[in-house]
């Protein structure tokens, strides 16, 4: 992988706005920076140097996210599983990821977010055996949001489709996605370090960027903090649609350059 002293300003300058940016809508959300920063940061350079980019950024985004959402320690009791899971799974992924990276991981995401969106247009997206079973869809979920983060760097979805099926309010909803999120780069971080030949010093240069997402980000949660209920499930909603159009633009950008 080229230095990053080989981007451009131009792309610097993108780069900075794009996670600036997701850090607002990581905010807002309760998530959603990677999912946006990625693909609009592996469109100016490559998905392997996004991937490092956001990393860290993401990490410092989620604890912010945490230290401001309300109490972790009910959503914990509740949904402590489901880290552990996403252990299994993004440790997977990115071993998937580094063996193989030119497979369309993104593609197929887009393809399950659209399906999803479609069932949900029909009323078919509250799944009552999820209702029934929370703690095994739960596990089943966790690793699939895992295997998902490992390889396109994006595990929101799966985690929306299974905390929207449990019906959980707002405060509670982004304290459980987030807790998800807090083991997933880490891991990820583990392995491409250790396989992936990322140095210390490529992560370095992150922890500015970093620090900038966390003001972002404080000023995301003063937005939510605002806005009613079923104006943030329907703004949830339209996030994974945009998410879907990103990856698949991605996917014909990557196969038309290429």
């Amino acid at each position: 992988m080229p230095g990053f002293e080989n981007l451009s300003i131009a792309i610097v300058i993108w780069i900075v706005l794009v996670l600036a940016f997701s850090g607002v809508v990581q905010g807002a959300l309760g998530l959603g920076f990677p999912t946006l920063a990625t693909p609009l940061i592996a469109a100016v350079t490559d998905m392997r140097t996004a991937v490092i980019l956001v990393l860290l950024p993401c990490v410092a985004t989620t604890a912010t996210n945490i230290a401001n959402s309300g109490p972790i320690l009910p959503v914990l009791r509740r949904f402590w599983f489901m880290p552990l899971c996403m252990i299994v799974g993004a440790a997977t992924g990115a071993r998937l990821f580094v063996t193989y990276p030119a497979f369309p991981y993104a593609l197929l995401l887009a393809g399950v977010i659209l399906f999803y969106l479609n069932l949900d247009r029909l009323g078919q997206a509250h799944w009552p055996m999820v209702q029934k079973h929370p703690a095994l869809f739960g596990m089943l979920f966790g690793v699939i949001a895992g295997l998902s983060e490992g390889t396109a760097n994006i595990a929101a979805p799966p985690l929306i489709m299974y905390f929207f099926s449990l019906g959980l309010d707002r405060l509670t909803f982004v304290q459980a996605i987030n807790l998800c999120f807090t083991v997933g780069k880490p891991t990820q971080w583990v392995v491409l370090t250790v396989s992936g030949g990322v140095t210390m010093t490529q992560w370095a240069v992150t922890l500015p960027l970093a620090a900038m997402t966390v003001g972002t980000t404080l000023a995301g949660i003063r937005i939510r903090e605002r806005i009613a209920a079923e104006t943030y499930r329907r703004w949830l909603k339209n996030f994974l649609f945009v998410v879907a159009m990103i990856l698949l633009v991605q996917y014909g950008y990557t196969c038309w350059v290429g």
